[in-house]
């Protein structure tokens, strides 16, 4: 069992949906839901509020949106730290059930500022709303992977995306037709939040118990040097760290294009405001589409290689963006109905959609990737981390726009200058992170030359050391086994594989050993034992294909003894797997030299994955693991 699970957590589930059919994620889905929507219902009417109805001279209507989001940003600098400290040492359902009440009490205080017309008491409310928020923050990340599977990691996180932008979108329509009723607008929304609050709670009565790993942790109530460590914490896995900084800089760009939807519907598209509310519609389903989207594509597993994916779409539609505003009609303002009703504003929406489609791809994979590779002890505090550097990216996105406004750029100019900037940030993190671009070359291929299907992927372990050995049959079996392994193996491979210059270069950056037959080069071979050693001390999946070399003749050949070497020094588990239908594809040796000729059976072709269970290193024998691995090519394929 992983370390990542509960001792409780089944079977994963079928898909994404199912879990919300389960005790253990849809009491948790709905709370966080709920809250998610309440902070938006709330902000988006008191700025309504100020915007239209109310005239105060020290918050102008033109400053009000910018001014509350300020405010409630601010807890998460202040407190984030201590949150992900107090997420580490406590139950998180206990969190989970007292934010709730803290929410009702906050509800309860806006209902009387709504009633009195009483604006600092409301933005009161906007700071202890936002003060809810921060605490519940890494609660809501580090919850799931204590309670998912890691197969049902990534679809666990779109769900929780998905149902973030929709209660976003939900919560400021309702916010906005509420406070708009003539006269009684104020306590229809007062009515509204303090209902949407009790609701929370109750779904938050459901959740399930989620004990600390670590309850005996001493509280840092020090904001400035808490959060210092926390970073520090978050540094100890680069590939962590880095994936925090691409989650905020998707917030940077994200916040860029919603601050500037009110101006960008009215002064380039020439819309009302019902043409700035479709944008943010637009925007919203599109991000939760992509969230949607992730597990599907990422056969059930983390997978990062969507990242670059997404990060490429994001430039894309932003630069599309900038071309598809170029050339609009000029005018009065239009109606939602006569906006739609031109042919080239269907484009902008499009890139719109696709746009935040792609940031969806982006953000999930990353999110799931932190959560399975950070330790549990103090998973909540880098995600407080997280939250910390999210919001610095925020501020600094606003002051940005504002530097760019001050130039005299357009709001398409701006958005083609984030596009460019987003693709240049993106490839300095892929470069620092080399694991996103394999990943990345990994999917394409797999996608486009192979459809895959697997059966007893549970048996590859999460983390831990231990050794998969598979049949070898083609020089693609190792691009399968990466991209359907929850996590990347260290392959050991035939050194003459690393002569080509392109499987070369893509072997060496997949961290590939290679190794040469103890006949032919002893250094090579016992090197390359040092290294599959080292690997096992570092707790990482090695990957072996004990044939030594692809089959010529499509049947399973003897197993070296090589494998026995390494068990003399680590007692780890051995997993047997089984490769199906390669045979006869164009990277296999079927009639002559693999890859000789172009029209061989392969593209879209059905290949199968079969996965035993776990043999223990005290009975494994090199006839032994094959005859497991030839009982897995007996069986059926997926």
């Amino acid at each position: 069992m992983s370390r990542h699970q509960t001792a409780a957590a089944p079977h994963a589930t079928p898909n994404q949906f199912a879990l919300l059919a389960q005790r253990r994620y849809a009491p948790f889905f709905w709370a966080m839901f709920l809250g998610s929507g309440n902070d938006n219902l709330f902000k988006f009417a008191f700025t309504v509020l100020v915007t239209y109805q109310l005239q105060v001279s020290w918050l102008p209507a033109s400053l009000a949106g910018a001014a509350i989001g300020a405010v409630f940003i601010v807890p998460f600098v202040l407190f984030s730290a201590t949150s992900g400290q107090l997420a580490d040492k406590l139950d998180k359902a206990a969190i989970v059930r007292a934010t709730k009440w803290l929410e009702i009490g906050v509800m309860l205080l806006a209902a009387w500022g709504f009633h009195e017309r009483n604006v600092p008491a409301l933005l009161g409310c906007v700071f202890l709303m936002g003060l809810h928020s921060t605490l519940v923050g890494p609660v809501k990340y580090a919850y799931l992977p204590q309670h998912l599977s890691e197969q049902e990691l990534t679809g666990g996180n779109g769900m929780m995306e998905m149902g973030t932008f929709v209660a976003i979108l939900l919560g400021n329509m309702a916010g906005g037709l509420l406070v708009a009723v003539p006269q009684t607008g104020v306590y229809w929304t007062a009515l509204a939040c303090l209902a949407v609050a009790v609701l929370g709670r109750v779904a938050a009565q459901f959740v399930p118990r989620s004990p600390s790993y670590e309850p005996g942790l001493r509280i840092n109530w020090n904001p400035v040097t808490e959060t210092w460590r926390n970073l520090r914490l978050a540094r100890q896995n680069l590939t962590v760290f880095r994936s925090l900084l691409g989650i905020s800089w998707m917030w940077f760009f994200g916040a860029i294009f919603l601050a500037q939807f009110p101006a960008f519907a009215k002064d380039v598209l020439h819309g009302d405001e019902q043409v700035a509310s479709l944008l943010l519609v637009v925007f919203s389903i599109g991000i939760a589409i992509g969230a949607l989207l992730c597990e599907s594509l990422s056969h059930r597993h983390v997978e990062i290689g969507l990242v670059p994916f997404g990060a490429i779409g994001m430039s894309i539609f932003a630069i599309d963006l900038y071309f598809a505003t170029r050339g609009l009609p000029p005018g009065g303002l239009s109606t939602l109905s006569q906006f739609v009703a031109q042919p080239a504003h269907w484009r902008v929406l499009a890139d719109l959609a696709l746009l935040a489609l792609f940031a969806g791809l982006y953000s999930v994979p990353m999110y799931a990737l932190i959560q399975l590779r950070s330790q549990p002890t103090h998973r909540a505090r880098i995600i407080a981390a997280n939250n910390i550097l999210n919001a610095l990216f925020i501020v600094v996105s606003a002051g940005l726009v504002a530097l760019m406004l001050s130039l005299g750029w357009t709001i398409p100019q701006q958005f083609l200058a984030i596009g460019i900037l987003n693709a240049v940030v993106a490839g300095y993190i892929f470069t620092l992170v080399p694991e996103y671009l394999l990943r990345f070359v990994i999917l394409i291929l797999s996608r486009f030359v192979y459809r895959i299907r697997v059966r007893g992927d549970e048996h590859i372990p999460v983390d831990g050391a231990a050794i998969l050995v598979c049949n070898h049959v083609s020089f693609v079996d190792a691009v399968l086994l990466g991209v359907l392994s929850p996590r990347p193996p260290v392959f050991l491979m035939d050194h003459r594989i690393f002569k080509s210059k392109l499987l070369g270069w893509f072997f060496r950056l997949a961290k590939a050993i290679p190794i040469a037959p103890q006949k032919e080069d002893a250094q090579a071979y016992e090197r390359a034992f040092q290294r599959a050693a080292e690997a096992l001390r570092n707790g990482d999946l090695v990957c072996l294909f004990p044939e030594g070399g692809i089959t010529r003749d499509g049947t399973l050949q003897p197993f070296k003894p090589g494998i026995m070497k390494i068990l003399a020094d680590h007692l780890v588990p051995v997993i047997p797997a089984a490769l199906h239908n390669l045979w006869g594809s164009y990277f296999s040796r079927i009639d002559g030299a693999a890859m000789s000729r172009p029209f061989r059976r392969g593209l879209f072709n059905r290949v199968g994955l079969v996965v035993g269970a776990p043999i223990a290193p005290a009975d494994v024998t090199p006839q032994g693991l094959r005859d497991r691995v030839q009982a897995l090519l007996d069986e059926p394929a997926p």
